[in-house]
């Protein structure tokens, strides 16, 4: 199936007057996608598992921006270390201290998000608010990791009340913050939240940071 071109057009445009970053979700797609996109001018792709980000950031433009946006496991971050541009999740202490580590091996500073549990579900990972601050506490012992921001998943429904109120929440605990970030990184500060069913809210709630598969891709094949 070919990208949506005239979605991608129409949500670059949405974005651009707000000045919100699009990160491409392109787990289980074929890199002729990809480039499809990145012709276009894409630059930013997100994808959810290290041994297919390892995979297509070999053979694909070196320019890619590439971003980590799913769970990831200690002994997996040395693969992704010497080129990742992002990495979005991270939900421990100790997945921080191996990111560090593996920093170091290849004389870099990784960019991370914190991940915060702001949904119901139980499955979704993240730190709350007092985990948040034990690990900002912390920080400076791990001089090859750049704490950039936050991100967050909202839950998976219907009731946009309840999702507005979990894009709401993760925003003001990102305020709480906000000047660390600018201090620590010298950068504007990155609130990753919202896709493709819900970045609309979430951009109307703080978030300068979408990640949109579905809409640019289609659905995804799992079996492939």
């Amino acid at each position: 199936m070919p990208i949506n071109t005239t979605a991608y057009q129409q949500i670059t445009n949405e974005l651009s007057s707000t000045n919100t970053t699009l990160v491409a979700v392109s787990k289980t797609k074929p890199n002729e996608d990809l480039i499809s996109l990145y012709e276009l001018g894409q630059k930013d792709f997100g994808e959810n598992y290290v041994q297919e980000l390892v995979d297509k950031a070999a053979s694909l433009p070196k320019d890619i921006r590439w971003h980590f946006i799913g769970h990831l496991q200690s002994n997996k971050v040395k693969y992704i270390a010497p080129f990742v541009y992002l990495i979005h999740g991270v939900d421990s202490l100790k997945l921080l201290q191996e990111i560090n580590k593996q920093a170091i091996k290849n004389n870099r500073v990784i960019d991370c998000l914190l991940q915060i549990h702001i949904a119901e579900e139980e499955t979704k990972f993240g730190l709350d608010a007092t985990e948040l601050g034990q690990i900002i506490t912390q920080i400076d012992q791990l001089p090859n990791v750049r704490i950039c921001g936050l991100m967050g998943m909202a839950s998976f429904s219907e009731d946009q009340h309840k999702v507005r109120n979990e894009f709401n929440n993760l925003n003001s605990l990102f305020t709480q913050y906000k000047s660390w970030f600018v201090a620590h990184t010298g950068k504007a500060p990155i609130l990753s939240m919202g896709m493709s069913g819900d970045y609309a809210m979430a951009i109307e709630a703080g978030s300068t940071l979408v990640r949109i598969g579905s809409l640019l891709f289609g659905a995804r094949n799992y079996a492939q």
